[in-house]
């Protein structure tokens, strides 16, 4: 019987992370959890409640008595917050320009990484995020760490917000990138660095299909 693994997908904002990581999962037959809609299902609910987003204690407060599932679908994973789905409300503008003040905070992160490591200890999984290979599959049998250049990111969330009915210029999301990446790199809890055992993919000039064909190429290795 094939080895099932897990495989951790890292990156900044718009790196490709979650599109590569989806097909990936699809072709090897293994579940795929987006943490970051987990992070930004959090954001929804406290910016729905009024919650101070700098106030860390209330938002892991929050947290422990929310409950966020990710389910599979025809159309795409579905993200359920208290059993509501929300899976187009947690992508609102409003909620992109939040999560990383949100995620900065250590107790909450603490206990996400708890839950991300339960829904990963069977393997079968392909979990991508910003501390994946660091922090929450350390063990990870593959590890990739993907990026592309700011102005890449910013054209690919720019026409993918346009599909989602969502207006902003190209130079206010590359901005919008640039502070996310400062945020993300910068933070004392968790912050996103390229694990030492990962491989890196610069996807700027792949398409999907080339970044999924290398990362299945070096999956089966890992699986043999």
């Amino acid at each position: 019987m094939t080895k099932k693994i897990q495989i951790a997908i890292d990156g900044p904002a718009a790196a490709g992370k979650s599109t590569i990581a989806k097909k990936t999962a699809e072709l090897l037959g293994y579940t795929y959890v987006d943490t970051g809609a987990m992070y930004r299902a959090i954001t929804y609910k406290a910016i729905r409640l009024n919650i101070d987003l700098q106030d860390g204690e209330n938002l892991t407060k929050l947290l422990n008595k929310t409950t966020i599932e990710l389910k599979p679908s025809p159309t795409g994973q579905l993200v359920f917050l208290d059993e509501v789905e929300v899976t187009e409300e947690i992508r609102s503008k409003q909620v992109t320009a939040s999560v990383s003040a949100v995620a900065a905070h250590a107790d909450l992160r603490k206990e996400m990484v708890k839950r991300q490591v339960e829904m990963g200890k069977n393997g079968g999984i392909v979990m991508d995020g910003r501390d994946i290979g660091t922090f929450v599959l350390t063990n990870a049998e593959l590890k990739i760490f993907m990026s592309a250049s700011v102005e890449e990111r910013a054209n690919r969330r720019f026409l993918e917000n346009q599909k989602r009915g969502i207006h902003t210029s190209l130079e206010e999301l590359m901005e919008e990138i640039a502070l996310r990446d400062k945020l993300d790199s910068e933070r004392e809890a968790s912050p996103l660095v390229q694990a030492e055992d990962a491989i890196f993919i610069d996807t700027t000039s792949l398409t999907i299909d080339e970044v999924s064909e290398k990362i299945m190429l070096l999956a089966k290795e890992r699986m043999a």
